[in-house]
């Protein structure tokens, strides 16, 4: 349908690209055009906000997510120009700001799969937790307590409304200061299974993830890796981790958690760790 609506303005192929690279986020739509296209983005925006249905604003997305906070610069294109919304996974709810605070729904799979490998029990430590789905996800499912750090303001912020708006069966201690500081003051050796979602800087954190994380305990060990075959990827990131890593750690297994770029991946390893 979409693609039909857009073909006296794109070519196949243009249309194909444009499909591909746009996520809907409640009823908001972020759409990534290839510069060919940008003289052509308002009437794309248009486009978009008339044939999905619940959608209420259309988003350019202007820049990568980047910075310590992990936003992004959006451009409206059509409908309401708010950046709130209200969105719905495996049966939790959640306030995201798609603006001003870290949020994917490219990683819903990830989340769903974590959730599902955390015992009752538990403790884990959410070092880069944005506006706490995994956090939420986890604590909705097990008895366990659940230290979601971030040090964007507007991410902690909303990830205290996501915890009241979910009935959760497990503790969500929300904290927004920097994971290093904080591991460091309050949570070593606090940690039975310790989440690292901040691929791009994975190397830099891992020492204190390790600080954070139990002798026997888990590390989740997200990174990007280039590799020429995409069935390659899960084993360089294995490689990588054991290569950089300063304590004994058996790998229980690695996955893609989803592309990034041509021949580029974001990565999870899951690490038991010796200390």
């Amino acid at each position: 349908m979409l693609k039909k609506a857009l073909e006296s303005i794109l070519s196949e192929q243009e249309s194909q690209e444009l499909i591909s690279s746009f996520d809907q986020i409640g009823d908001i739509i972020i759409v990534r055009i290839p510069d060919s296209l940008l003289s052509k983005k308002k009437i794309i925006g248009e486009t978009l906000l008339k044939q999905v249905k619940i959608a209420k604003s259309v988003f350019y997305q202007a820049s990568a997510v980047e910075g310590d906070f992990r936003t992004r610069d959006l451009e409206i294109l059509a409908g309401d120009n708010k950046t709130e919304t209200e969105y719905k996974e495996f049966g939790c709810k959640f306030i995201v700001d798609v603006e001003n605070a870290f949020f994917s729904p490219r990683l819903s799979t990830e989340r769903e799969r974590i959730s599902n490998l955390v015992q009752n029990g538990e403790t884990i430590v959410n070092m880069f937790a944005g506006v706490g789905m995994f956090s939420v996800m986890i604590a909705k499912k097990k008895k366990c307590t659940v230290y979601s750090i971030d040090i964007n303001p507007i991410a902690a912020k909303l990830c205290e409304k996501n915890i009241k708006s979910n009935k959760l069966v497990g503790n969500i201690v929300s904290i927004n200061g920097d994971a290093l500081q904080i591991i460091q003051e309050q949570l070593q050796n606090k940690s039975d299974r310790t989440l690292m979602l901040l691929p791009e800087r994975s190397d830099e954190f891992l020492k204190s993830a390790i600080n954070a994380t139990k002798n026997g305990g888990i590390i989740h060990y997200y990174s990007h890796i280039h590799a020429d075959k995409k069935s390659d990827a899960g084993k360089l990131s294995e490689e990588h981790y054991l290569q950089i890593s300063p304590v004994k750690s058996e790998i229980l297994g690695s996955k893609i958690v989803r592309a990034v770029g041509p021949r580029y991946y974001q990565t999870v390893v899951d690490v038991k760790i010796s200390k």
